[in-house]
C-alpha cells in the first residue's frame, strides 16, 4: 500500500470556474490530475486530500466533484479547506460520499499495522504578521479539533502516523506552533498540507523537522500529480 497526497483541486462546483485565470499552469488541470492519478495510484493505495476540493457553495453543488473522486482509484481521505464552504454537516456529507471516500472531522482513518491518519483544517498561526483577535478564536478551535482527532485514534488503540492539515502548521519563518507540538507529542511521522500557492510555496516547510516529515501537496506544487508520501508493506 502506497500513500499519496494532493490538495487544492479547486474543482468547479457546478459553475464555470476556469482556473487558468491564476496562471497557464492551471489549464485543463482537472483532466491532468485525473490522468496522472490513474497512472500512479493502485486500488489498494490511499490518497490524502487536505482541503479545497470544490468551489461549490452548497453540498448539492459539490456532488459532481465528489463523484469525480469516486471515479478515481484508491481510498481517498479528506479534510476541510478554507474554500470548502459546501462542507457544513459531517453527517450529511458522509451520506453523499462515494464508497471510496472518507471525510475526517474530530476522528481518524485507520491504516494497517495499527496506524492512523488524523487531521483538521488548521488555521494561520499566532506568529503570522496578519494574525488577528478573530484568528485567535479559530486557531484555538482548530487546535482542539486536531487534539480530538489524535485522541480518538489513540483511544481506539491506533498510533497517529500521518496528519492532514489544509493550512501549513507554521508561519513563513517556520516558528514552532502548537500544531507542530501536538504532532510531535503524538509521534506523527508525516504531516501533509496545502493552501500555499505561487510565491508562498517558496517559504513552505518541507522535509524532516523536529522528527516530523512535512509535505506540501497543493496540486500546483506537485505538477498536478499525487505526491508519494510513504508505503506500508
Amino acid at each position: 500500500m502506497d500513500i499519496y497526497g494532493i490538495s487544492d483541486l479547486h474543482l468547479p462546483g457546478g459553475e464555470d470556474k476556469p482556473m487558468d485565470i491564476f496562471g497557464p499552469e492551471w489549464h485543463d488541470h482537472a483532466h491532468r490530475i485525473a490522468s496522472a492519478w490513474r497512472e500512479m495510484v493502485a486500488p489498494e493505495d490511499v490518497v490524502l486530500l487536505p482541503g479545497d476540493l470544490s468551489w461549490a457553495m452548497r453540498l448539492s453543488s459539490a456532488q459532481q466533484d465528489l463523484d469525480f473522486l469516486g471515479e478515481l482509484p484508491g481510498q481517498i481521505v479528506l479534510v476541510k479547506g478554507n474554500h470548502d464552504l459546501w462542507w457544513k454537516s459531517i453527517s450529511q456529507l458522509r451520506q453523499r460520499l462515494p464508497s471510496n471516500v472518507y471525510a475526517i472531522q474530530n476522528d481518524f482513518f485507520p491504516l494497517p499495522k495499527g496506524l492512523a491518519i488524523c487531521g483538521t483544517r488548521g488555521w494561520k498561526c499566532p506568529t503570522a504578521s496578519d494574525f488577528t483577535t478573530e484568528d485567535e478564536r479559530v486557531y484555538r478551535r482548530e487546535l482542539e479539533r486536531l487534539r480530538l482527532s489524535v485522541g480518538s485514534a489513540t483511544k481506539a488503540g491506533y498510533q497517529p502516523d500521518i496528519a492532514m492539515l489544509h493550512y501549513p502548521p507554521t508561519d513563513e519563518s517556520h516558528s514552532v506552533s502548537a500544531f507542530m507540538e501536538i504532532l510531535e507529542t503524538a509521534g506523527v511521522r508525516h504531516c501533509i498540507y496545502g493552501h500555499l500557492h505561487g510565491y508562498a510555496q517558496k517559504q513552505a516547510l518541507i522535509g524532516l523537522h523536529r522528527g516530523v516529515h512535512y509535505h506540501l501537496v497543493a496540486c500546483d506544487a506537485t505538477d498536478f500529480k499525487p505526491l508519494y508520501i510513504t508505503s506500508l508493506t
